[in-house]
């Protein structure tokens, strides 16, 4: 979703919010409607579908993050799952694929098992060539274009998180974990101030844990370069029911201080945002 004239540099992206589901893929996977939907980002791009009307490209996924995950490497894959041999640049053994989350996943959440029966190689190759690579595509324009324009670029890429984890004894999540992947991603002032905002309104904010951000985050984020990515990871709890996926009345609140929230953070003086002449060099 793009705006008629882009006045923000920022560019919003919500990579695993797709719930369009491939009728195929549902049929060669083991878990029922509900289960299936467990990895998604429920609802992320909606609760961020303002920031379009304020100026601001959002770039949203269609198809689901348990079809395929473009926030990982390209070819992260668990050689296990597929008939075929892979192609010898394939990542195999990545801690995403020893998880069983890797660019095609086998699992969904909580290690439910996605599929029946391995996958013929071919499949996640072309999965590979014709979402992921014009996804990136997409996304670098938006950020090349972007940072052209207003000479820096801010990516906020818009996660959503379990509010609580089965396996572990501690209590639930933060609101939100902002990842700057440990201050290397994005300028320390920008995530300050993205904390403080949240703090304001009276959420609970934690940096970089349980989530300092994945591929597109350390991807994308050159703030020397005046590249910046910031994640925001938001607690489901908030706003949906996590065992339905159907939302709450949370939602509204949320979209009214995500908005807010917006709005003021893309007023942060821009100073420190500027490419670095010195590392620029």
């Amino acid at each position: 979703m793009c705006p008629a004239d882009q006045r923000l540099p920022y560019v919003f992206n919500s990579p695993h919010s797709g719930r369009q589901y491939p009728q195929s893929f549902v049929e060669g996977s083991r878990l029922d409607a509900v289960s299936i939907r467990r990895s998604e980002d429920a609802y992320v791009d909606d609760l961020f579908a303002h920031v379009v009307p304020l100026g601001a490209p959002m770039l949203r996924a269609h198809f689901p993050r348990a079809y395929l995950d473009v926030n990982r490497e390209p070819y992260e894959l668990d050689p296990k799952m597929f008939d075929g041999r892979l192609p010898s640049y394939a990542n195999i053994r990545s801690i995403r694929v020893a998880g069983g989350l890797g660019t095609v996943a086998r699992i969904v959440s909580e290690n439910h098992e996605i599929y029946r029966h391995k996958l013929p190689v071919e499949a996640a190759l072309n999965r590979i060539e014709t979402i992921y690579k014009p996804y990136h595509s997409t996304l670098r324009r938006l950020l090349a274009q972007t940072h052209v324009t207003f000479g820096y670029s801010v990516l906020i890429d818009c996660h959503s998180m379990p509010s609580s984890v089965k396996c572990q004894t501690t209590d639930t999540r933060p609101d939100f974990v902002l990842g700057d992947r440990y201050g290397t991603s994005c300028g320390g002032a920008l995530t300050e101030f993205a904390s403080s905002i949240l703090t304001r309104m009276g959420y609970s904010v934690s940096r970089n844990k349980p989530y300092a951000g994945g591929f597109i985050t350390e991807h994308y984020g050159r703030p020397a370069g005046g590249l910046h990515a910031l994640q925001i990871e938001i607690n489901r709890g908030l706003y949906v029911n996590e065992t339905t996926q159907e939302l709450t009345p949370g939602f509204g609140t949320l979209f009214h201080d995500l908005r807010e929230f917006v709005q003021e953070l893309t007023s942060m003086p821009d100073a420190s945002l500027f490419a670095d002449p010195i590392a620029a060099e």
